[in-house]
């Protein structure tokens, strides 16, 4: 397995992030996956996946490039620069172009575990990867990036709030399969076999992604390292379980929204990420659901979390099964 060894300074210092870059990253790779977890990532594959399929078939040596590296086990360096907190997309970006293209066609030797093809033996490969990642960003993340911004920021708050009631041990051992706190200073990154690495004194970071089934690792020297993993699966996929019609009728439909979420624990902010509605209906719906006795609050150390009540699950339940009956 591979896994870190990590002091306590390095672990205290350490912080989760937001990166753009990221984001687009790891839509790159559902893309070029095209396997969707949850309804959400297929009607967004639904979507962008076409294009992103014609304009590959257009440049067939950016198309070769982007199977090159991103590996079965490895993903070449140089196309996922390591996540710097409050970077832009367009900086991110700029360090993927302004790459070594004798280091970029090296870094392909190791996503390729072999020789990088004839047709890759060219200077052009770290502009051609900016220009695709450019258009990723463009076309199929920016329109959305204010919705999932919110949805990442809400995991960064459930995480930290994990940090402070249960300590590093009980956040880490939750980012992603294959992560989880070994003891001793260890942090196991993945199941594979790679050599331990040394991070005392190093910039650790954990970046969260909406892309399930998606996470990598990556580093800069002996400087800079990073985690990336999917959001919780609570928040995954913003467009969420239907909301029945007759709940919306009974309750409307921006209140029935909150109720048909909380079948999991949530916090408003959460809610908020994932409903798109603001803080302040939520906060009302939320009200009224408790009045209702639908909806209860726990407290979970410095959190507040809500969740249907029995009631509120039987209400759920019963609406959505009469919808399936009239369909």
């Amino acid at each position: 397995m591979g896994w870190w060894q990590i002091n306590a300074d390095t672990l205290a210092g350490s912080r989760f992030v937001i990166s753009p870059f990221a984001e687009v990253f790891g839509s790159l790779r559902l893309l070029q996956s095209a396997e969707a977890a949850h309804p959400g990532e297929r009607r967004w594959l639904d979507a962008h996946l076409p294009d992103y399929r014609r304009r590959l078939a257009r440049d067939p040596v950016t198309a070769l490039l982007v199977r090159a590296g991103i590996g079965a086990e490895w993903t070449a360096d140089f196309l996922a620069p390591t996540p710097r907190d409050g970077e832009t997309f367009e900086e991110a970006v700029a360090r993927v172009r302004a790459a070594c293209p004798a280091r970029a066609r090296a870094d392909l030797t190791v996503s390729l575990r072999g020789p990088v093809p004839a047709r890759l033996e060219r200077d052009d490969l770290p502009e051609r990867a900016a220009d695709l990642l450019t258009y990723v960003w463009t076309t199929a993340v920016r329109p959305y990036w204010a919705r999932r911004r919110l949805v990442l920021e809400a995991d960064v708050t459930a995480r930290t709030a994990r940090v402070s009631r249960g300590g590093w041990a009980s956040a880490l051992d939750t980012l992603r399969p294959g992560t989880r706190w070994l003891g001793e200073n260890r942090l196991q990154v993945n199941a594979r076999e790679y050599p331990p690495r040394e991070l005392s004194g190093a910039q650790l970071v954990f970046v969260p992604i909406t892309t399930q089934r998606i996470g990598w690792v990556a580093w800069e020297g002996t400087e800079r390292y990073a985690l990336v993993y999917p959001c919780a699966g609570a928040l995954a996929d913003p467009g969420g379980r239907p909301v029945p019609a007759s709940l919306a009728a009974l309750l409307g439909r921006a209140r029935a929204g909150v109720l048909v979420r909380l079948g999991s624990p949530l916090s408003t902010s959460q809610l908020v990420a994932v409903t798109g509605q603001g803080l302040g209906s939520v906060g009302r719906h939320l009200r009224v659901l408790r009045d209702a006795g639908l909806v209860e609050r726990r407290r979970a150390g410095r959190s507040v979390l809500y969740v249907r009540t029995a009631a509120g699950q039987v209400l759920v339940e019963a609406q959505e099964r009469s919808a399936t009956h009239r369909s």
